[in-house]
C-alpha cells in the first residue's frame, strides 16, 4: 500500500494577497440536489441543507459565510432538485438582503430514483451558465471547524485543481468514500471512488477546487463514461487527464448523514462559537 505521508499545515499566501479580479472571477457552487432519504422525517419535505444547526444560522449559513468573509467568494450557485426548489427560492431573497449574489439552478428530478447524480448537475451549471473563472465545488451538507481559505490559497500557489484530504484508517470507512495517494509534493499520484481494496488512506471529502480550464471538461468527462452520482467522480476522471494537487484537511468535518449525526453536531455546537 502507497502511504505517504501528506504536509498537514501548508500556508503558501494569504487569499487577501489576491487581486480583486481574481476574487471576483471566482465562484462557488453547491451541490444541493440530493433527497437525504437517511434524514427522514426531517427531510422528507425538506431540504438537509437548510435545517439550523446554531440559532437561526443552517448548514448552509456556515459554509457561505466562511467564503464570503474569508475567501472573498461574492458569487455562489446552488444546483438543487424541483422539489425543494422553492425553498432555496426563500432563502436565496433572505441571504441576498446581506449581500450575497445567489443563482439557484433547478435540475428538474423530483424523487430520488430519478435524481441526476453530482456531476451532471455540475455539467448543468456549467452549461447553463457558461461559468467563467475557478469554482470551488461543494456538498451543501458539511459543517467545518476550520476555513476554507486556506485550501483556496493552497490551490492558487500550486495553479492547479486541487482536493482536501484527511488520513482514514478504517477500511470499511476507505471502502465507502475516494480514497488517493500523493507524492512527495502532495500531487495525486492515484484517485479511486470507494476502492474495495485502497491504495492508500488519505480519503477526500466533497470540497474540489477547480481551475477554469478543468471545470469546463464535466461534459468531457461525462462522454467517456464518467460516473456521474458521487462528486468525486470527476475529480477522479480529471487526475488522469491533468497534474492535482491534495492539501491536508486542517481541522474537522462533521458530515450530517443521518438524524444522530445531525443530533450530534447540534450538542457540539450548542454554547460553542465556531
Amino acid at each position: 500500500m502507497e502511504n505517504r505521508n501528506i504536509t498537514t499545515k501548508i500556508i503558501v499566501c494569504s487569499y487577501d494577497e489576491l487581486n480583486e479580479k481574481e476574487k471576483k472571477l471566482m465562484k462557488c457552487l453547491i451541490l444541493a440536489a440530493g433527497y437525504a432519504t437517511r434524514l427522514y422525517p426531517l427531510t422528507a419535505n425538506f431540504p438537509k441543507p437548510l435545517l439550523p444547526i446554531k440559532q437561526d444560522a443552517t448548514i448552509l449559513d456556515r459554509l457561505m459565510e466562511d467564503l464570503k468573509r474569508n475567501v472573498g467568494i461574492e458569487e455562489f450557485i446552488v444546483v438543487t432538485n424541483h422539489k425543494f426548489v422553492i425553498f432555496f427560492e426563500a432563502w436565496k431573497k433572505e441571504r441576498e438582503k446581506e449581500g450575497y449574489r445567489i443563482t439557484i439552478l433547478d435540475d428538474g428530478t423530483k424523487t430520488n430514483e430519478t435524481r441526476m447524480g453530482a456531476v451532471k448537475d455540475m455539467e448543468l451549471a456549467v452549461k447553463s451558465l457558461n461559468l467563467t473563472g475557478d469554482v470551488l465545488v461543494m456538498a451543501g451538507d458539511n459543517v467545518l471547524d476550520f476555513s476554507l481559505a486556506d485550501f483556496c490559497a493552497f490551490a492558487r500557489e500550486k495553479k492547479t485543481s486541487c482536493v482536501m484530504c484527511h488520513k482514514e484508517e478504517q477500511l470499511e470507512k476507505q471502502q465507502k468514500t475516494a480514497i488517493i495517494t500523493v507524492d512527495e509534493v502532495n500531487r495525486i499520484t492515484s484517485y479511486e471512488e470507494k476502492p474495495q481494496s485502497p491504495k492508500g488512506n488519505l480519503a477526500v471529502p466533497p470540497f474540489y477546487y477547480y481551475r477554469e480550464t478543468d471545470i469546463r471538461r464535466v461534459s468531457e468527462a461525462l462522454g467517456e463514461g464518467c460516473g456521474y452520482d458521487a462528486p468525486g467522480s470527476f475529480a477522479a476522471w480529471l487526475s488522469r487527464k491533468t497534474t492535482m494537487h491534495a492539501y491536508a484537511m486542517p481541522g474537522n468535518r462533521y458530515d450530517i448523514g443521518d438524524l444522530k449525526s445531525y443530533q450530534k453536531i447540534q450538542a457540539l455546537l450548542d454554547g460553542k462559537d465556531f
